[in-house]
């Protein structure tokens, strides 16, 4: 399992990556969208968790560009601005099932990845 995770806040997306390593996922990281557009043309990953707001590109944005690279990849968007009721119809729309509101657990950042990729394995088997 290969997950990249995209957030503007460095010090939280370094330390999410770690801690994800800890426990045995793979977790690259990148602070901009730009530099998730290069990861993403050099190889495709299983998941991608994306910060919704971003300077210069939202996470909305960077999702539809994406997945177009890899149309297989799944999505859990992440916010610090506001509740999760507040992004379900945006991301709904970009075909993100999974939100998480900031502060992240670990746990359930953890128990979100399973789950989106339980539903990639789910649906690559149809």
């Amino acid at each position: 399992m290969k997950v990249l995770l995209i957030d503007d806040e460095e010090e939280l997306i370094s330390t999410l990556a770690e801690r994800l390593s800890f426990r045995g996922i793979e977790a690259d990281w990148v602070t901009t969208g730009e530099e998730a557009m290069k990861k993403v043309a050099a190889q495709c990953y299983d998941l991608a968790v994306v910060d919704i707001r971003m300077p210069k590109m939202s996470g909305l944005e960077l999702k539809k560009i994406m997945a177009e690279k890899c149309p297989r990849l799944k999505f859990i968007f992440m916010t610090g601005h506001g509740s999760e009721d507040d992004y379900k119809e945006g991301t709904a729309e970009a075909g993100a099932a999974y939100y998480l509101v900031k502060p992240v657990t670990i746990e359930l950042l953890i128990e979100k990845i399973n789950e989106a990729l339980r539903e990639k394995e789910a649906s690559h088997e149809q």
